[in-house]
């Protein structure tokens, strides 16, 4: 190949990559966090978290959760934080959320899911609890503001 192709097709590999990676870093800053926690969790019982908070353009929100399911038992506390993107209007982040992709395990075993509502808002949720395998229960995962 002659220099000057060669030249060329870096430059559109480079042009490419960094449009790549700028859309990556507009898609990983979230519009809020989410942050959930429960008490005690009988064995193979979904649960209900019964008390969250969302933050959202600085102020916090009390939510409630139902629907995530646990693969652990005897566990007695039970935390779990998350991201929220595409979420333009408050009232949008209500709804019923179903899975987005496969169950997965984040560095030092906690796991989290990726799940979508009827207005597209998604949510990552990963457990703080070492050792809590989260999953959605068959109806997917109810999240309301409380008033």
């Amino acid at each position: 190949m002659k220099i000057i192709q060669k030249i060329g097709i870096l430059s559109v590999a480079f042009c490419l990559m960094a449009g790549f990676a700028q859309a990556a870093g507009k898609s990983v800053r979230p519009d809020a966090t989410l942050e959930l926690s429960s008490g005690a969790v009988a064995a193979g019982v979904g649960i209900s978290w019964g008390k969250g908070t969302l933050t959202y353009k600085g102020k916090q929100y009390p939510v409630s959760v139902s629907g995530l399911s646990l693969g652990k038992v005897g566990i007695t506390k039970v935390t779990a934080s998350g991201e929220v993107y595409k979420l333009k209007n408050l009232q949008d982040f209500e709804g019923n959320y179903t899975s987005v992709e496969a169950d997965m395990t984040i560095a030092g075993g906690h796991s989290g899911v990726t799940m979508k509502n009827q207005n597209g808002v998604r949510v990552r949720i990963h457990a703080t609890s070492q050792g809590v395998d989260l999953t959605i229960g068959p109806s997917g995962v109810d999240m309301k503001l409380k008033k």
